[in-house]
């Protein structure tokens, strides 16, 4: 992999990671420090870390050290940022205005969650990872993942569908 190359790779990974932050809860702000220290690290270590475990790594890093942030400030009080989508302008105001609001009382009700639950919905339907990646980013096994991700969903429904 060349130096652009690389480069490509890295600013594409830390914008994903920082998106998926700002989702965990994170600021903006604490988001793109955590990314800045992670993406110095992954520098300093890139050629210790095996290439196909470069992004799993580099996602473990970056939750590792939100969640530090989070103990040493003693803030495990999830924001409920909800960012403002623009809509198709094809959209009729009262769509956008009900998807806005169904967008709110998923927010909401993600943020109720245990913290293990919200970051395995947001890496498993949000990211779209794989059962496999999410054990391997998050050091379970596969069953643990799958089992805890089934109640992460039962505690998501009966959340979201007990406060209608």
């Amino acid at each position: 992999m060349g130096p652009g190359q690389l480069q490509q790779v890295l600013q594409h990974k830390c914008g994903e990671i920082r998106r998926y932050l700002i989702r965990l809860g994170a600021s903006a702000a604490d988001a793109e420090d955590v990314v800045q220290e992670t993406l110095y690290k992954a520098l300093l270590y890139i050629e210790a870390i095996e290439e196909n475990k470069f992004s799993a790594w580099m996602y473990k890093v970056a939750i590792n050290r939100y969640f530090d942030l989070c103990r040493r400030e003693k803030r495990y009080a999830y924001q409920a940022e909800i960012p403002d989508v623009q809509a198709p302008e094809k959209e009729e105001p009262e769509e956008r205005l009900l998807q806005r609001e169904r967008r709110e009382e998923i927010e909401q009700t993600l943020a109720q969650l245990k913290p293990l639950h919200k970051q395995l919905i947001l890496l498993k339907y949000e990211m779209e990872l794989s059962y496999q990646e999410i054990a391997e980013l998050l050091g379970m096994t596969t069953e643990a993942v799958k089992a805890t991700l089934f109640r992460a969903r039962q505690q998501f429904k009966n959340k979201y569908g007990g406060e209608k």
